[in-house]
């Protein structure tokens, strides 16, 4: 009985420490970072097409 009252507690403990909602919370951040570098990188590739369209009308 004492075996089986160690092994819940150190599995109680196991879940405390390493929780799911944890992992998901670092999978979004990491996944909100490099949705944030696209959106900069596609303004940046507008923008660019933009200059190179309108840019050469003098010419």
């Amino acid at each position: 009985m004492k075996s089986n009252a160690i092994r819940l507690g150190m599995l109680l403990m196991a879940m405390s420490l390493f929780t799911s909602c944890e992992a998901i919370e670092g999978i979004f951040k990491a996944g909100m970072g490099f949705g944030i570098f696209l959106v900069i990188a596609g303004i940046a590739v507008v923008i660019f097409i933009i200059s190179k369209v309108f840019g050469k009308k003098g010419g």
